[in-house]
């Protein structure tokens, strides 16, 4: 049967969806395999000459039987030489074997780095509304363990399935010349082998892919059990997570045995029977063609090369239908790896706009998240350079969005911010992101050092590191510990407290000299005390950088320039903390002292104006 024709065949049965999941595994290996065409053009080549190799024996033992055992013609040399070619026939063929394996080898572990690396930047460079639905641990399932599959696809699947069908093509060429007869009795096997792979296709394809997806699911779940380890333990949500874990991991149990019932019946056990009884057929329809004849007439050679290449038949379609398991998982990984690669990135600036004095212009703008829901309707907002701007607002209100917007995590369609005139879209991406800094409201830290954390890879000299550290009043607690900037703060800082973390995130977004910087409820979970070091940081800034803080706790934007109250994504009103106050039973009047009762009539810490 032609290539084409078993192909054809074999997808046939598939839906559109499998389809898709065979072209899309497809449109991996050739990414994969691109730069390094010649590696697996020299491999193909290096299999194609041992197999050619291999399909010699049998030819020798028929020649050998058949001129020379038979004919009881015992020429010394002659066998000698028969026998020392078959042995370095053998010897080179196992030799090539060994080259096209340590080349097609490292062929696979390479490209799965460059698409292990790939996927990570790739990741990386999504926009921020892809994070809003993605989970965490499937995604690090995708860059960990789908990548892999690519390996699997290459070494485990690929190449043995392709050695296999080059023997296997031998092999018939081999049995053509020596009795085209008996060749097509054993031609009758491959028709058989494709009915046992299109039936277990249609058995395990269901099994397989649902395993991989509970895969990711127990690795989605286990990260996020371990990132909320607090919350579990104090809880007492310990037992029905492990009960919630346990009932996913039997479905996970229960979907591979399926998948492995189906291996059981229909690969190794099948085709062994069907390889036994090809060999009978074989063997009857040679002893009946030979009846009466002499011994030596029969060309028993045939028959023993025959029996030979039998197994060499038998065994490539065994190689080809054992690897459809590990194929179909293959594929699965890596079609999610592919359609991962497929989302679109974060759209990057090719302008050259620059931010230099800080000032931000926000006109009409409007934004939605869902269609026919806006979450904004027409903010308009002048933000002087070096000015200190503070925005507040009940939950919900707009406030993160806005933010959001500021940092180009999403498009600002319908309306515009500008950043010193130039549309945000147009500024370059590095250069925005060097010039604009971001104190989150909950700090992200490395499992790396102090000094590691205020750098973030920029290449920071010591002298930066520490001056960053100064301005963000973080050098004092951190020179207190036992390594200084390089001692080690364990995972998500847990070494430090909250306001010690927040400190350091300050010092980070200060490293990079931002022109803007950015606070999202920087002082939402500190103390009092902590947020006064704090706002002694901001006060230090004022004049220098724009600074744009969202605010929970109302205190911290007390002294702004000018505060605005944001009400379902309108801008309800603006001005100073004083001309705020002013307004009576205003909504930021009543916002700060219902805090203020909630403080129990603790004094408000306000922050300096400008000068």
């Amino acid at each position: 049967m032609p290539a084409s024709s078993f192909t054809a065949s074999w997808l046939a049965p598939l839906s559109s969806t499998r389809r898709a999941l065979f072209g899309d595994a497809a449109a991996l290996l050739v990414r994969a395999a691109a730069p390094e065409r010649h590696h697996l053009l020299y491999g193909i080549a290096w299999l194609t000459v041992a197999a050619i190799l291999e399909t010699l024996g049998p030819l020798v033992g028929k020649y050998l039987i058949d001129n020379y055992l038979l004919a009881r013609n015992a020429q010394i040399p002659a066998i000698a030489g028969l026998l020392l070619g078959a042995l370095v026939a053998g010897m080179v063929s196992s030799w090539l074997r060994y080259l096209q394996l340590a080349r097609l080898a490292g062929l696979a572990m390479r490209s799965v780095r460059r698409i292990r690396e790939g996927v990570y930047g790739h990741v990386l460079s999504l926009p921020m509304g892809y994070f809003d639905r993605a989970i965490t641990g499937q995604l690090v399932s995708r860059v960990t363990n789908d990548t892999e599959a690519v390996k699997t696809l290459y070494v485990q699947v690929l190449f043995v399935m392709l050695d296999s069908v080059i023997v296997l093509g031998g092999t018939m060429l081999a049995m053509l010349w020596l009795d085209w007869r008996l060749m097509l009795i054993v031609t009758t096997l491959v028709p058989a082998v494709v009915l046992v792979v299109m039936l277990y296709q249609r058995l395990s394809a269901p099994a397989v892919t649902r395993t991989r997806e509970l895969r990711s699911e127990l690795n989605a779940q286990m990260a996020e059990s371990i990132a909320g380890m607090p919350i579990l333990q104090a809880s007492n949500a310990s037992a029905r997570f492990c009960e919630r874990f346990a009932a996913m991991n039997e479905a996970h149990y229960q979907s591979r045995q399926r998948e492995l019932r189906a291996n059981a019946w229909l690969l190794r056990p099948v085709l062994d029977w069907l390889n036994i009884v090809l060999l009978a057929v074989v063997i009857w329809v040679f002893g009946e063609r030979g009846q009466g004849v002499a011994l030596s007439a029969l060309q028993v050679g045939i028959l023993y090369a025959f029996i030979n290449y039998i197994s060499r038949v038998v065994e490539p379609l065994i190689q080809i239908t054992m690897q459809f398991s590990q194929l179909q998982q293959a594929m699965v990984g890596a079609a999610r790896v592919h359609t991962l690669l497929k989302e679109a990135e974060a759209p990057s600036a090719a302008d050259h706009g620059q931010v230099t004095a800080g000032g931000i212009s926000i006109e009409g703008l409007t934004f939605e998240y869902q269609p026919g829901r806006p979450v904004l309707h027409d903010v308009n907002l002048q933000i002087a350079p070096g000015s200190f701007y503070g925005i507040v607002g009940h939950t919900g209100s707009g406030k993160s969005t806005v933010l959001s917007l500021l940092l180009r995590f999403y498009p600002s369609t319908p309306g515009s911010i500008r950043i010193d005139g130039t549309p945000v879209e147009a500024i370059a991406e590095g250069h925005f992101r060097a010039r604009v800094g971001l104190v989150p409201q909950e700090p992200f830290l490395l499992a790396a050092s102090a000094r590691e954390n205020i750098d973030m890879g920029r290449r920071l000299t010591d002298a930066q590191i520490e001056t960053a550290a100064r301005a963000a009043h973080a050098h004092d607690f951190i020179a207190g510990l036992e390594n200084g900037y390089d001692t080690s703060l364990g995972e998500g800082g847990a070494r430090l407290s909250v306001g010690q973390k927040q400190l350091l995130a300050i010092a980070r977004a200060l490293a990079g000299q931002p022109r803007i910087l950015f606070l999202d409820e920087a002082t939402s979970h500190i103390d009092s005390e902590t947020e006064q070091v704090v706002q002694r940081a901001l006060t230090a800034l004022r004049g220098k950088v724009t600074i744009v803080a969202i605010a929970h706790r109302l205190s911290t934007v007390r002294g702004a320039d000018c505060i605005v109250v944001l009400n379902h994504g309108r801008m309800a009103e603006s001005g100073t903390h004083g001309e705020l106050m002013a307004v009576e039973n205003g909504l930021y009047q009543r916002l700060y002292l219902l805090q203020q009762l909630e403080r129990d009539e603790e004094p408000a810490i306000s922050l300096p104006a400008a000068t």
